[in-house]
């Protein structure tokens, strides 16, 4: 593996609740000559999911709690924001006047449960994180494998900070057909000495890449990544999540 290749699907328009997303993956591979070939992995990024799932949600639908309005009033957000926040969210981890940090019913921490305004319709809309990531990649894998006669691997992404550096990049939230980690523990480094540590997050590796062709602003939210020597497997993003008992700054 010395050439990894990333291709942005061009021509994908805009995604309406109930779309089959898969359907709309292989017409604009087709339109645009890309060849999806077995064992490619697509990359797609959650506003998509969420779409197609229908997780839009319009603000003036939404009565906060007494709650969410005392914590608007300390932080100068939307009630209704902060309300649905709490609903996507099993705790509050950290808070500030300008960002909630919470560990979601996934159990992923991210700030604001994932709810984001951008790449949606509608000033008052904003978009939720899929139900389940892992259930929506294994329907989007089984339904592009039905129409493509091929095996793919999924990756569903979301755009995360991290802690202790600055910036934003694309981790994997759901997956399908790959294994997310690659443990090289117990195997012998270039000079023979046997690795203790190192598991790679590799699912996360190539979210991070496909981040570099999606960007925010290009309307490009698939990915095809091809090249990549994966060991598949069915396996569940939530392997990429530390367990409580060894995470030190929980």
């Amino acid at each position: 593996m010395n050439r990894i290749e990333l291709i942005g699907l061009e021509g994908i328009s805009e995604i309406r609740s109930g779309e089959k997303l898969a359907v709309q993956i292989s017409e604009a591979a087709r339109r645009t000559d890309v060849n999806i070939a077995a064992d490619d992995i697509l990359v797609v990024a959650q506003k998509v999911i969420s779409k197609a799932e229908g997780r839009l949600v319009r603000l003036a639908d939404v009565d906060p709690s007494i709650f969410a309005r005392t914590i608007a009033g300390e932080c100068d957000v939307d009630a209704r924001l902060i309300e649905l926040v709490l609903r996507e969210s099993r705790r509050v981890v950290r808070m500030s006047e300008r960002v909630i940090i919470t560990e979601t019913h996934h159990g992923l921490i991210c700030a604001n449960a994932g709810i984001d305004r951008s790449n949606v319709v509608g000033e008052d809309v904003v978009s939720l994180l899929p139900v389940d990531p892992d259930a929506s990649a294994r329907q989007l894998r089984l339904e592009l494998e039905e129409l493509l006669a091929i095996k793919v691997a999924i990756i569903i992404t979301d755009t995360f900070g991290r802690p202790w550096r600055e910036g934003l990049t694309n981790v994997a939230i759901g997956l399908a057909g790959i294994t997310p980690l690659e443990d090289f523990r117990c195997q012998p480094d270039d000079h023979g000495k046997l690795l203790k540590a190192t598991v790679l997050a590799t699912a996360d590796e190539v979210a991070a890449a496909a981040g570099l062709i999606m960007r925010k602003t290009k309307r490009m939210p698939v990915v095809l990544a091809k090249g990549f020597a994966y060991e598949a497997g069915e396996h569940s993003a939530r392997e990429l999540l530390r367990a409580r008992e060894h995470d030190l700054f929980r």
